[in-house]
């Protein structure tokens, strides 16, 4: 039976980039489960996202991008979704629920043997990667509302298609982990230090594995320490939040933080208290 690693009700579940996660869980329910042991090496997690809007107004959930591939089973949209660059967001209407596949950092590339790159606004079909037709994965998934007889079924598919372990996944995830662990390192430099590794093989691993460069991740992670950090607060000093995250000036900041999240700081706290 897959394990929800969100069974402790008394915890707040971890937002992981879902932006203002605690208003927006009440409109939808999330669930997380742990891979089995053979799928761990590559998969983060599987997520089911479920909503009963009926008679209600739509709502739109937007996600901070991360640097990972997602396998998302959705009616019609079906597909193998690289990182993106900007938030996005989720148009929640009636009634519904979505299945995805989180896989680790560089932890899809072993499947595929292609720079993750050039799926960056370029979704895989997963005919093309687990010879499955996604219009008949869609029937078997949405035929009833059983989590864990799905994640079975989506982690068999994934089975059938299971590569080599391959050494460099787990230098991809040590990298980022080291990242999101301490946002307040600024340049690519000082990952290169910490890992030996010299600014091209490392720029090359990225473009390879992750998709996305290690200066974007090194940005995204800071971001969404900020917005995380304005999430849990009524008020906000935002000088002392960009000097904590490391920036020499507020204003580039708050460039960084818009550039992502289409509003600045200041706009997106009001925008919050609003709702």
């Amino acid at each position: 039976m897959p394990t929800n690693t969100n069974s402790n009700k008394n915890s707040p579940m971890p937002s992981l980039g879902i932006i203002n996660f605690q208003q927006g869980g009440h409109k939808f329910q999330l669930s997380r489960y742990a891979p089995a042991e053979d799928a761990a090496f590559f998969v983060r997690h599987y997520w089911v996202v479920k909503w009963d809007l009926a008679g209600k107004e739509p709502y739109t959930q937007h996600v901070i991008p991360n640097p990972c591939v997602n396998l998302v089973v959705e009616l019609g949209k079906t597909a193998i979704y690289g990182p993106g660059k900007e938030k996005y967001g989720h148009h929640l209407e009636g009634q519904g629920s979505v299945f995805g596949v989180k896989f680790k950092p560089g932890g899809f590339y072993p499947f595929v043997q292609e720079n993750v790159s050039s799926m960056l606004n370029n979704p895989l079909c997963i005919g093309d990667v687990f010879n499955t037709d996604p219009r008949f994965l869609e029937a078997q998934v949405f035929s009833h509302s059983d989590d864990g007889r799905n994640v079975n079924l989506v982690e068999s598919m994934i089975r059938s298609k299971l590569p080599a372990q391959d050494e460099q996944v787990t230098l991809v995830n040590q990298i980022v982990d080291y990242v999101y662990g301490q946002p307040e390192i600024t340049k690519v430099d000082a990952i290169c230090e910490h890992f030996q590794m010299n600014i091209r093989t490392l720029q090359r691993l990225f473009d390879q594995y992750v998709g996305v460069s290690p200066k974007w991740v090194i940005k995204i992670a800071r971001i969404q320490s900020a917005a995380e950090t304005t999430d849990g607060k009524d008020t906000h000093n935002w000088a002392k939040l960009s000097m904590d995250l490391g920036y020499h000036d507020q204003s580039h900041f708050i460039k960084d933080f818009k550039s992502i999240l289409g509003q600045t700081p200041e706009e997106y706290a009001l925008a919050k208290r609003a709702k």
